[in-house]
């Protein structure tokens, strides 16, 4: 298996975009009421990073059936190194508190599409 950074370099002598992020996935490691208890202030914490422009996308994930919410959660980073993207996530109230562990992992970006369609007047904002 290739090393991370000679893959990169495939990737990109291949055309494909090769753009890394950094992915958290965030599961429950205490009880309902610790995970309520410091919601609000992961929210802040995740606010703050969207703000600086670190925060990707985040949010709660269901289960294999798509059916019901297990509490787990999707968090994607930009960040300068692994390294760095470890401390932001180590940074979460909700992982400084125990209330949630987490798995980091690196992401590289090869393809995909993403369209964004602002409405200015109606000031909304749609994904597809």
């Amino acid at each position: 298996m290739p090393a991370w950074d000679s893959y990169k370099a495939e990737a990109k002598a291949r055309g494909s975009l090769a753009f890394e992020l950094y992915v958290v996935h965030s599961t429950p490691a205490k009880t309902p009421e610790d995970l309520k208890a410091n919601l609000p202030d992961h929210l802040a914490y995740q606010s703050k990073l969207e703000a600086e422009g670190t925060l990707v996308f985040a949010g709660p994930m269901s289960d294999e059936t798509g059916t019901q919410m297990q509490g787990m959660g999707l968090i994607i980073y930009r960040a300068a190194s692994f390294e760095a993207a470890r401390e932001i996530a180590q940074n979460d109230p909700m992982h400084l508190s125990g209330a949630r562990s987490f798995t980091l992992r690196k992401w590289m970006i090869n393809e995909g599409s993403l369209t964004i369609n602002i409405g200015l007047s109606g000031q909304s904002v749609a994904l597809s």
